[in-house]
């Protein structure tokens, strides 16, 4: 089976294709895409079995990260929660994955990382030549019912309680994507980051995000008493929401800012007629973090990533995790920080 490389941002056919495959997500998108491009320089490609010129059947999207610090590698897609290959058949994935790994392998490339929610798991033909390297828990939650009885599925302490506090205290929220609120929300991170010892990524991200998703790139705020005390990001595409970042200052959480803004984002996938609200993942060992999106009623399942047999198993994104450095974030002021997010974020992905 011949397989052709083409340039999913460029390349017209790509968006038909995500138009079409039911497992396309916002990650696949050319907003994505171009987000990594501009703020990371990654190259993308995407691999198919369609000649030029003919309509997409399938495609495997990656990045080409070329680092000095953590290696050259390939990866579906870096800082996404998950990437599915959009195949239309076992022996179309097969050939799609065999030639990645024909195109990209040691020396010149460290490994192969793939994301997907499903795909390799379910194929026995590719379990010799990828296996897993990471495991998270990953949340969505099914829209369709009504808003009523999403509430009432929600666990009444760890999510009602705080939605009805947060009511009584009069929280105002705001939404959008404006310098403002973009300022508001980087403040946040800059301190939800330090609190949890590591780098933030880079405004210009967040501004790639904004530049590409447009109105689909939603910011929103919750402020008391006029001052900002959580922030999360959402990105829309097709019928799927994704929460994909959350910061907050601890000193409110007694508030319920957090669960007040997911649920208004929620009512807002709604009002768009979106049929799931991607929680995206979460690390195995944050038990917290998992209570948290239980509590919503989200369904939760295994998510692995692979890499290609036989390649390490130290991740990219443990660049900042040893003991010095961490004790390092925690404390430096918030220029430095900016500055250690815009040098190590680009070799993390």
């Amino acid at each position: 089976m011949t397989v052709y490389s083409l340039d999913p941002i460029l390349d017209p056919r790509w968006r038909d294709l995500l138009a079409r495959h039911a497992k396309a997500s916002v990650f696949h998108t050319p907003a994505w895409l171009q987000s990594l491009r501009n703020a990371y320089g990654y190259d993308c490609l995407a691999l198919t079995t369609a000649a030029p010129g003919q309509p997409l059947c399938n495609g495997l999207v990656a990045c080409r990260v070329k680092s000095w610090l953590t290696g050259p590698r390939i990866v579906s897609l870096p800082f996404a929660d998950h990437c599915e290959p959009l195949a239309d058949s076992a022996a179309s994935l097969a050939a799609l994955v065999g030639a990645l790994r024909e195109r990209f392998h040691p020396p010149d490339w460290k490994y192969i990382e793939l994301r997907p929610v499903e795909a390799l798991a379910t194929e026995p033909s590719l379990a010799t030549s990828f296996v897993s390297s990471a495991q998270f828990c990953f949340h969505r939650l099914d829209l369709r019912p009504s808003a009523e009885e999403l509430f009432r599925a929600c666990n009444k302490k760890g999510i009602q309680q705080c939605l009805r506090r947060a009511e009584r205290e009069e929280l105002v929220i705001e939404q959008g994507h404006s310098e403002q609120l973009l300022a508001s929300f980087y403040q946040l991170l800059l301190l939800t980051r330090r609190r949890h010892q590591l780098p933030p990524q880079p405004l210009a991200w967040f501004q790639q995000l904004i530049r590409g998703f447009g109105d689909d790139c939603v910011i929103w705020i919750a402020f008391h008493h006029g001052q900002p005390i959580a922030a999360i990001v959402t990105l829309a595409w097709g019928k799927t929401v994704v929460y994909k970042y959350g910061c907050s200052d601890p000193a409110f959480h007694h508030l319920g800012s957090v669960p007040a803004l997911i649920w208004r984002a929620i009512q807002y996938a709604k009002e768009r007629n979106a049929t799931c609200f991607d929680f995206g993942r979460s690390d195995l060992d944050n038990r917290g973090l998992i209570a948290f999106k239980d509590h919503w009623g989200a369904s939760r399942s295994a998510l692995h990533y692979y890499r290609n047999a036989g390649t390490s198993s130290v991740r990219a994104t443990d660049l900042p995790g040893s003991g010095l450095a961490r004790q390092l974030f925690s404390s430096l002021p918030d220029s430095c920080l900016e500055a250690a997010g815009r040098l190590l974020y680009r070799h993390m992905g």
